[in-house]
């Protein structure tokens, strides 16, 4: 028996945006039905219905830094923002997620607290290559690996040949932090954001990208890299996938819309690692996502504490880097995509369906018959201004801070029930087997 209707004048479906009735029992889509199909419902009108969003790539932090983010405000934020599923990173908690006994941990934490639902990357560390296929055995999505600092000192980077240990240990999708450390230098006690991007410059990503290929063309495994910010690390990754490597990139809503040489000296919000370069490169990550060369666009949502990230002195080497927008990914990118030209449909593919496909989620990012009733009521018309005190994410740290965006989520549904502020219905899920 059919328990909700959701019409929209405007559905999003892997087949394009039309005039559709979505009917939904049990969790889930049993049908896509014409507009006019009968039954009482909900009638958007002209406001979008999307599938939920899928965010492969958000730090929630607890336990161990729940101070900094934590289950229950990470995946509250995620709702407003019309993202239906996380996949939580393994680092920045304490303990990491590098053994099965570590994850038990995390999952405990997180248990009666996601507002959506919730999975799990393993990580990849030097000496921990005996457990990862434990780890995958119990449902992690696959392993996170550093190239360079990680920033925390319990989750130390690998080099070319740890990494290859690892990829031959378990057959999992890799996922990397691609900056090469012997590129880097400290941009020490400075200010300045010039300094800062000189500190981090495209050389790294191009060198830790081609080990990263490297390592999967010798290994056979599927690597993935993440939030890419350098361009020319892109010549690379297209060779390499047209030589057979199984190599995926993907990038974040702040290397596609903010621009280096707009960012004010001491404004230590802006600081990500990689870092957010030029316009210029930024038309070119846009250029390849239009391609399908970058095949996802998700948050990278790293907060944390006012403090650490040093706004009374806007020194943007002491700062922590990161983030934090699982709650403004979508306004974000449809406010640019928009005026590149894109449509929802496109918003869609990169935020809601191509990181479901990555990880394997077959039931998610996508309004189909079969696929769970995760919708979003989007109207991409609604324009606002960011308050950074309006955001459920823990601490008001924002980048994007009195912009104007347009497209506001006004409901999300998770396999069909509303998500509401003390509602936490949110389900852990598994990796599934391809």
């Amino acid at each position: 028996m059919v328990d909700l209707v959701v019409r929209s004048r405007r559905v999003v479906t892997p087949e394009g945006e039309r005039p559709a009735s979505i009917l939904v029992a049990d969790g889930r889509i049993v049908a896509v039905e014409d507009y006019h199909h009968p039954g009482d419902g909900v009638d958007l009108g002209d406001t979008a219905l999307l599938p939920g969003l899928v965010d492969t790539h958000v730090h929630v932090n607890e336990p161990g830094r729940t101070e900094w983010e934590g289950f229950a405000s990470a995946t509250r934020a995620a709702a407003a923002g019309g993202v239906t599923t996380i996949i939580d990173m393994p680092l920045n908690s304490l303990p990491p997620t590098v053994d099965p006994a570590a994850l038990r941990v995390k999952q405990k934490a997180a248990t009666g607290q996601c507002h959506v639902d919730v999975g799990f990357w393993g990580g990849a560390i030097p000496g921990n290559h005996g457990h990862l296929a434990g780890l995958h055995a119990d449902g992690v999505f696959g392993f996170k690996a550093f190239l360079a600092d990680s920033g925390v000192p319990e989750f130390p980077p690998v080099d070319a040949a740890q990494l290859d240990l690892a990829m031959r240990s378990v057959d999992a999708l890799f996922v990397v932090h691609a900056e090469d450390p012997d590129h880097l230098r400290e941009a020490a006690g400075s200010p300045a954001y010039a300094d800062f991007l000189a500190s981090r410059p495209e050389a790294a990503e191009h060198a830790a990208v081609a080990t990263a290929i490297g390592v999967a063309r010798e290994t056979g495994r599927r690597v993935h890299i993440l939030h890419l910010s350098a361009a020319s690390a892109l010549p690379l990754i297209r060779a390499a996938r047209s030589a057979g490597v199984r190599v995926t990139a993907e990038t974040c809503p702040h290397y596609l819309t903010l621009d280096a040489g707009t960012v004010p000296d001491g404004a230590t919000e802006f600081k990500c690692c990689p870092p957010i370069r030029d316009a210029a490169n930024a038309d070119l990550l846009w250029q390849a996502l239009a391609d399908g060369l970058i095949t996802c666009v998700v948050s990278d949502h790293s907060p944390c504490t006012p403090e650490l990230k040093r706004q009374d002195t806007g020194d943007f080497a002491a700062a922590w880097g990161g983030i934090a927008s699982v709650q403004l990914g979508l306004p974000v990118i449809w406010t640019a995509a928009r005026d590149r030209g894109h449509t929802l449909a496109d918003v869609v593919s990169w935020m809601a369906q191509r990181p479901a496909d990555l990880v394997g989620l077959r039931g998610k990012g996508r309004i189909a018959a079969g696929a769970d009733a995760d919708l979003v009521a989007f109207d991409p018309e609604a324009t606002f201004v960011v308050d950074p005190h309006a955001l459920h994410h823990k601490n008001p740290v924002t980048p994007y801070a009195g912009r104007t965006l347009r497209g506001v989520v006004a409901a999300t549904w998770l396999r069909g029930r509303p998500v509401s502020g003390n509602d936490a219905g949110g389900r852990f899920l598994v990796r599934q087997e391809r």
